[in-house]
């Protein structure tokens, strides 16, 4: 069995010990920001003010300001082992891990944690971002199953890891996507077991291989000679949906579930670049199963790391990857259509200094129309951003990139990403786009290395630009507008919504932007999302230690953002070391729906059941005590 990854390291940590960064750059000296707080401000970068065309309104003071548009007492920080919201609003949970689907399944068992059997009936663990469905007055709720956390899965092990077949099978069968009908149930949303639309999606499902990389030798492996068909999904994070009403699961760190039986073997460049490396995260995926064996099968990690196309609502369909959104560790999928009806899709790569992406596809939507395919063809570009927030879409082509097909820049995203010299960024998270203007965010979470260290290919990570502090470790909102409005268009104007920080702590820019303040101060933004409104909800993985640099800033939180005013208020709190994650509303819109992910994640945590009882990730209801909508 390989040798497992530390539980009190992070995944990133660990690709990054195997896997190290070329060499430190010229800017390992750095030790303070390049801006001091006074710039940044002056400069009006954090807050879009009047002097840029993002946003209508400077912060000023809140009682200058119009009324706020927020009609909920702010909730303080906190490290209770419970979620907080406002008063007048009430929560439940919907489902957690390992609620069986159907009548068949087992309820969860707190001693065994489950078999393969039971797990492959049952909600997967780590629910993360999830889109509701409605159809024919029902209620289709898909998440994703983004990992398992193995000292809980494993818990009835004293070795908390994986012993034999059958608790790597449970594992493989913990992660993926869970569909499932919910119903309302003596004012309480729930599963309804054995809807004809419940359905688990794993990491041994069939997915079809579609786009420029469908056929190619990258992507042939002895199981798939043809390279058209893969097997299963696994680590989704983020999500999308479609207007012809299809779900994008987005996968992430594909990358740990991947080792060698023979230690000499050296992982190839390419591999290296994304993580791929002779130790997994201990997983043991292959120990049961040797396509998982690099030694053995070189090709099978360039089948993962792809944007997959689900239809909640067939389920017999065949997921598919759609490898023209490109190969990287996918966070969310935000899809927007162009004035023209061309679709746009607007993606992270959540590794520290990688890039962001746009796609646009050749075909447009049709209303009414087949478009079942509008993701299979179309122009992937990366992002290149200028200290003065002025931006551009570089296209990824072979004549930019000098690669030789557009099949080897699906499959090697991030080197040609380098190629075009694309802006490295402090890991992208979420991207969202407002519901009624051309203008988008993305949650750039945090980023240690800026201005130490290069990423993973060899392209320096200098402060300046939407990444504009060394060693950032509480994270930014960066918001853009594309030019004329256009989402077709290659140019664009940018800055920052919120720079994170702790003014409790610290005096320069590490205290953050001026709509950051002792009360609502938050680090690592992750999701991200606009209601119907034109709010802006932020969801937070970062450090909960609530001590140092974090001191005040209690567990992971939920807050909701004005993009007219840059205000900001803290909604909601969540359990001992968990990630708030995944945000969707019901077809009323009067209960929002929100992922609590691996609370307890080091031990200390019996939600959501409390006493003694094992931490489950769970999906809650939120909704108000009048009755009225949530955004």
């Amino acid at each position: 069995m390989p040798t497992p990854v530390s539980d009190e390291i992070s995944f990133d940590d660990f690709d990054e010990i195997n896997n190290p960064p070329p060499v430190e750059t010229a800017f390992e000296a750095i030790t303070e920001t390049v801006l001091s707080r006074r710039r940044f401000l002056r400069h009006g970068v954090a807050f879009g003010a009047s002097a840029l065309v993002l946003g209508s309104t400077a912060l000023t003071p809140l009682s200058a300001r119009a009324e706020s548009r927020f009609k909920f007492k702010q909730v303080p920080a906190n490290a209770q082992d419970t979620v907080t919201v406002p008063d007048g609003y009430r929560w439940h949970v919907v489902t957690k891990w390992g609620d069986p689907l159907w009548s068949d399944g087992t309820e969860f068992d707190s001693v065994s944690r489950g078999t393969a059997a039971s797990q492959l009936k049952a909600v997967g663990d780590n629910n993360d971002g999830m889109a509701l469905f409605p159809e024919g007055g029902r209620s289709i709720l898909v998440f994703n199953n983004e990992y398992v956390n193995r000292r809980i899965i494993y818990g009835n092990r004293d070795s908390k890891r994986p012993e034999n077949n059958d608790d790597v099978n449970k594992g493989k069968a913990g992660h993926g996507v869970t569909v499932a009908e919910i119903v309302v149930d003596d004012g309480k949303w729930k599963i309804a077991k054995d809807s004809p639309y419940n359905r688990r999606i794993t990491a041994d499902t069939p997915m079809e291989i579609t786009g420029p990389a469908r056929g190619h030798d990258l992507m042939k492996t002895a199981k798939d000679p043809q390279g058209i068909l893969a097997k299963g999904t696994w680590n989704n994070c983020g999500n999308g949906r479609t207007p012809w009403g299809t779900y994008l699961a987005c996968e992430e760190n594909f990358n740990g579930y991947f080792s060698s039986s023979i230690e000499s073997i050296i992982p190839s460049a390419e591999m290296k670049r994304y993580g791929v490396g002779n130790k997994d995260w201990g997983y043991a995926w292959a120990t049961e199963d040797e396509r998982f064996d690099i030694s053995k099968h070189p090709t099978e990690p360039n089948r993962f790391g792809y944007v997959v196309e689900i239809d909640p609502l067939d389920p017999t369909s065949t997921p598919k990857k759609r490898t023209a959104l490109g190969r990287f560790k996918h966070e969310n999928a935000e899809l927007v259509l162009a004035k023209n009806g061309q679709v746009v899709v607007y993606l992270g790569d959540d590794e520290r200094g990688e890039f962001l992406y746009k796609f646009v596809s050749k075909d447009q939507f049709k209303e009414g129309g087949d478009n079942a395919d509008l993701l299979e063809e179309g122009t992937l570009y990366a992002a290149k951003f200028t200290d003065e927030m002025q931006g551009e879409w570089l296209p990824l082509t072979p004549e930019t990139t000098g690669m030789r097909s557009q099949a080897e820049i699906s499959i090697l995203t991030r080197l040609a990403a380098s190629a075009v010299g694309a802006t490295t960024m402090d890991r992208p998270e979420w991207v969202a786009a407002h519901p009624s203007k051309a203008e988008i965010y993305v949650a750039l979470t945090n980023n240690k290395n800026r201005g130490k260290k290069p990423n993973k290919g060899g392209d320096e990570t200098p402060v300046g630009g939407p990444n504009p502090r060394a060693e950032n470790n509480y994270g930014q909102i960066v918001r853009w507008r594309p030019k004329n409005g256009d989402h077709l268009s290659n140019a664009f104007e940018w800055d920052l919504f919120v720079v994170a920080g702790n003014p409790a702590i610290h005096r320069d820019a590490y205290a953050g932007s001026e709509n950051v303040n002792a009360d609502n101060m938050f680090n690592s933004p992750d999701g991200l999302k606009f209601d119907s409104t034109g709010l802006l909800w932020i969801q937070t993985d970062g450090k909960y230690s609530d001590k140092g640099d974090f001191a005040g800033m209690g567990n992971n939180q939920m807050l909701v953002g004005d993009p007219e005013t840059g205000e900001i208020r803290r909604f909601m709190v969540g359990p001992n070391e968990c990630e708030v994650t995944g945000l969707t509303w019901s077809e009323d819109r009067k209960t929002m729906f929100v992922g609590i992910q691996h609370p307890g994640e080091k031990g200390n945590s019996h939600y959501p059941d409390g006493g003694d009882s094992v931490p489950r990730s769970t999906i809650i209801g939120i909704s108000r005590d009048d009755g009225e909508t949530m955004g």
